[in-house]
């Protein structure tokens, strides 16, 4: 088995701009490690999201290829791979508001094509606590937890599908100063320990000091920052 899990190759995507067309990524390639966090800085408007967007085949390259584990994403089947090899966490936590945080973890469980060995809820309850979220939290509906509590659980239901890569587009950044620092430890402990492979796209210098390899998206190619 590889060692690369995620590979982009010479990647490009633009987008019009008035009457011209703007290139956001040219060409950009880049192999990413398993049991690494990487955190990808940049201006607004570079394509950090744009990126992390045709990594989570949201949207697919105008150009170039990319690969999960040697194999296109095309013929994975873009579903497939969302369902069965990653998991994404949004800044705006992306829970379904109506549920409780075990329910939320519960449904990250049953949308993965993995078949969870075990009790559901009693795995989402441990992952939860894991995460620094009690069981009488866990059982309140996300709209009754504070932000930093919404988004450990957006983080826990992440890791319930048990996937090998994680994805985070600012997962962070509405987070106080310790909360953040205590989620960034995870996501270290989760790369370095159980070979997860952690991208991160910040606007944080703290955040990307912080894990393994930081990356810029600058011209279009992702470079060592």
């Amino acid at each position: 088995m590889s060692n690369f899990i995620l590979e982009m190759k010479d990647v490009s995507y633009g987008y019009q701009d008035g009457g011209r067309k703007r290139m956001i990524l040219k060409n950009c390639s880049y192999k990413f490690e398993r049991g690494k966090f990487y955190t990808i800085l940049g201006p607004s408007g570079s394509g950090k999201t744009t990126l992390l967007s045709m990594a989570s085949a949201l949207d697919v390259p105008e150009g170039g290829t990319i690969e999960y584990e040697g194999t296109e994403l095309k013929k994975i089947g873009y579903s497939k791979y969302r369902r069965n090899h990653m998991a994404i966490i949004f800044q705006k936590y992306n829970l379904v508001d109506y549920l409780t945080g075990i329910e939320n973890v519960e449904a990250g469980m049953m949308i993965s094509g993995h078949r969870t060995k075990g009790d559901k809820k009693e795995i989402g309850y441990k992952i939860l606590d894991a995460m620094g979220i009690v069981k009488t939290k866990a059982d309140r509906r996300v709209t009754k937890l504070s932000g930093g509590e919404q988004q450990r659980v957006a983080i826990a239901k992440a890791l319930a599908k048990d996937v090998d890569l994680i994805l985070g587009d600012e997962p962070t950044g509405s987070l106080d100063t310790a909360t953040s620092n205590e989620v960034i430890e995870l996501f270290k402990l989760l790369a370095n320990e159980y070979g997860k492979t952690i991208i991160l796209v910040t606007h944080s210098d703290d955040v990307a000091e912080k894990s393994d390899v930081s990356l810029r998206l600058r011209d279009g190619q992702l470079m060592p920052f």
